[in-house]
């Protein structure tokens, strides 16, 4: 079935679903979606912010806030910046990322920018899987500065296993914000990448960026005269399907933590990454 998704106009398709999904019809099919979609994906309710009842259509529960307290957050210097498994992780060397098993792309080819490879040099990246059964808020690895998003443009192709071993450079031509932070350990890159299904990728401190639009045509960027701060566990977006964050980390960053980093194939948002 993969396969046939390279025959299918993935973009528009998306954009539907997304609408789709967040379609505020009545009460109880709200609710008898959302039942449904938690119990075959084995989601807690009892973590959700609110009741069931709380959420007018099943995108909105997609996009569920968790109650305080239930992802408390690490006293470690970083921390994971999603619920999901990490598929890839390890230094950057000449440019270059692992996709899959014989398989890697060019940071500045997923970045957007010329020099990508310098400013990472021999720096750490992760890549994050995140499935229907996760929470989709994506927060604030560590704390920083905002300084610029780009997003792009692209391909929505989806990010399972077919897709990820046999679609050449799909992560850096599938569509994607990236913000960019200056932190106390270098330059910092959270990638949010979109995906079939994935109706959009938003940003909580920017609403002018949007996802799947099916508008943009070119790269949009955005350079604050003003760095947004932002705290180590602050939301920073949110997918309204699931999707793949990749964060890239700067040499600095990989020298201090890369050895004791604790690299669960399944992690929490807000966990430790480093100890």
């Amino acid at each position: 079935m993969s396969a046939i998704t390279k025959f299918l106009p993935r973009n528009h398709l998306s954009y539907f679903i997304g609408k789709l999904v967040h379609w505020k019809g009545p009460r109880i099919w709200a609710e008898f979606t959302i039942r449904l979609f938690a119990k075959v994906y084995g989601i807690n309710l009892k973590e959700a912010e609110k009741p069931v009842s709380g959420y007018p259509s099943l995108g909105e529960f997609f996009i569920r806030r968790l109650k305080p307290g239930a992802r408390p957050l690490a006293e470690a210097a970083a921390v994971h910046p999603v619920d999901g498994h990490i598929s890839q992780s390890g230094r950057i060397h000449n440019g270059r990322l692992i996709q899959a098993k014989g398989k890697e792309y060019f940071l500045q080819d997923l970045l957007a920018h010329s020099e990508a490879t310098k400013t990472y040099q021999n720096g750490f990246f992760i890549t994050y899987y995140l499935c229907p059964t996760d929470y989709h808020r994506v927060h604030a690895p560590v704390s920083g500065w905002i300084r610029k998003v780009t997003h792009v443009p692209g391909e929505l192709w989806p990010v399972n296993k077919w897709s990820v071993e046999n679609v050449h450079d799909l992560m850096s031509v599938n569509e994607r914000i990236i913000v960019e932070m200056a932190t106390d350990f270098g330059p910092t890159s959270v990638v949010l990448v979109g995906a079939t299904n994935v109706g959009q990728i938003e940003l909580s401190f920017d609403s002018g960026f949007r996802g799947n639009q099916l508008t943009l045509s070119k790269n949009r960027v955005v350079e604050y005269k003003t760095p947004i701060p932002i705290e180590k566990g602050q939301e920073l977006g949110m997918f309204r399907m699931g999707s793949t964050v990749i964060m890239v980390y700067a040499e600095e960053f990989a020298n201090r933590f890369a050895g004791k980093m604790n690299l669960d194939l399944y992690v929490k948002v807000n966990q430790a990454l480093t100890k």
